[in-house]
């Protein structure tokens, strides 16, 4: 072969190795480098995870070294946390001063939370600054122990700003990020909410699907279960080592950096397929194992009850996401009560009640109807009599505004569930972040359905938009795919 084609050669090379790998390019051009199958994702053991982490390109080699050498920790040790020495010695020798992604949730009119976890025990602090450098203020964190999750209150601010954030450890920055204030909740204008189920590990590498949310602008999302551990069982150390896997993507580090999440769980983050509640041949202690290192991993707002629910009043809207796996009551399914538990069940009557937001969102990890093969986890097969009571309450006492999202169910589809008074529900179940296979797009009777994509037909997330400008409050809900093309579009009807 001549110099010329061996140049030739070399060249197409290099050009295709960047393209395979830069992270920077038009969303629509970045193809995956290696494609993993939902059964694959389940199984979830070394080959299966660093090939997600590369799925996009090759992650930096010290992030990759240290997702590896912890990994390698986990896995070997049933009780290791962050914090054992090995991973801790880790995060020095690979240069890692955070364990990866900081994480922004519990947005307010005056600031919002900051996740992290520091691989270091070097004392750190908060900047951030508004986006037109009016305001500075630095929020410092000194009771600093590696590896151990810290939350930071940013407060103090103005409503309805832009901001940026810098976490700094030893006068270097380490991760940076912005936001918007929540919107004082009585003023009128746009509010942008996102939301969406079934990462299952596969979708959070995708820069395509990320890049598209983040360029809607919207001020916050919900997640709404299957997101980052997969079928880890009662191994606390495997659903830490999923989360690592989690906070060291690339495309994860842009949307919890950049976006206020707010997160629910679904099954797969629970136990495994379709288990809730206390499932056979597990304890009481495994059920709250569970539910403590999840809330080691997440940012919601605070509670001070059982379970992992809450509800938080966002601008106009008032976000109620109540726990629908560990509350279960396996043996009494069917019975009232074995959904939510009667507690669970009184408080969200309760939340709605109290609300004087325009527009309520309560999520379901699984499906609020039963349109869908028919029912098979939803809260109709699982507590017929406790929903309707709700939805009866509902009715009854006037709440306005109600939306119910859901998930589980794979693909995406949106539904209207009538009532003998004549209103009717909506129901929205986008179960498409990680655009794997699931059943049918179209329910047997679509008399009651708005539409339905397959699930191994589209990656997409859901977005409402609400606009109290007018006479009217107005919300209009889109599904939008990873190349930001509107496929769905709805302005809800909700006066009664």
């Amino acid at each position: 072969m001549d110099n010329n084609k061996i140049f030739g050669r070399l060249i197409f090379l290099a050009f295709f190795l960047f393209s395979t790998t830069c992270y920077g390019a038009n969303p629509d051009t970045i193809q995956p480098r290696h494609k993993v199958t939902l059964p694959e994702a389940h199984i979830g053991d070394l080959e299966i995870d660093m090939k997600l982490l590369d799925s996009y390109g090759r992650l930096p080699e010290n992030i990759r070294q240290f997702y590896f050498d912890a990994r390698a920790v986990f896995s070997e040790n049933p009780d290791a946390g962050f914090s054992h020495p090995d991973i801790i010695d880790a995060a020095q020798k690979y240069d890692m001063p955070l364990m990866g992604a900081p994480m922004q949730g519990n947005l307010r009119e005056d600031g919002v939370d900051i996740w992290l976890r520091p691989g270091t025990a070097e004392k750190l602090f908060l900047k951030v600054t508004s986006s037109d450098g009016s305001f500075e203020k630095s929020f410092d964190q000194n009771s600093i122990e590696s590896g151990v999750a810290q939350r930071i209150v940013v407060d103090g601010l103005t409503s309805d700003k832009n901001y940026k954030y810098s976490v700094i450890v030893s006068n270097k920055s380490v991760a940076d990020g912005e936001f918007k204030t929540a919107p004082v909740s009585g003023n009128k204008g746009v509010f942008k909410l996102a939301f969406g189920s079934c990462f299952h590990k596969i979708g959070l590498h995708n820069p395509n699907l990320i890049s598209q949310i983040l360029d809607r602008e919207p001020h916050a999302m919900m997640l709404l279960g299957d997101m980052a551990v997969d079928d880890r069982e009662n191994q606390i150390n495997m659903h830490r080592s999923d989360y690592l896997l989690r906070d060291v993507s690339k495309s994860w580090s842009q949307l919890s950096t950049n976006l206020p999440l707010y997160a629910s769980w679904d099954d797969h983050d629970y136990f495994n397929n379709d288990l809730g509640g206390i499932p056979e041949g597990f304890t009481e202690a495994d059920r709250e194992a569970v539910r403590a290192v999840w809330h080691e991993n997440w940012v919601n707002p605070e509670n001070s009850h059982p379970g992992i629910y809450f509800n938080t009043r966002i601008g106009p809207v008032e976000v109620i996401m109540p726990d629908t796996r560990s509350f279960r009551e396996n043996e009494r399914r069917g019975e009232y009560g074995a959904y939510l538990g009667k507690e669970q069940l009184n408080w969200l009557k309760e939340t709605l009640k109290k609300s004087d937001a325009p527009f309520k969102i309560i999520s379901s990890g699984t499906m609020w109807s039963d349109y869908i093969t028919p029912g098979k986890d939803s809260w109709g097969t699982w507590d017929t009599e406790g929903r309707e009571e709700l939805f009866n309450f509902i009715e009854t006492e006037n709440i306005s505004g109600v939306i119910l999202v859901s998930g589980d169910r794979h693909g995406a589809r949106g539904f209207t569930i009538p009532r003998p008074s004549g209103f009717q529900f909506y129901e929205f179940q986008v179960a498409s972040l990680g655009g794997v296979p699931g059943p049918a797009a179209m329910a047997e009777d679509t008399s009651n359905q708005l539409f339905g994509y397959l699930g191994k037909d589209i990656i997409a997330f859901g977005e409402f938009t609400f606009d109290t400008q007018g006479d009217k409050p107005v919300v209009t809900f889109r599904l939008i795919n990873e190349f930001g093309k509107i496929l769905e579009e709805h302005i809800l009807n909700l006066e009664r």
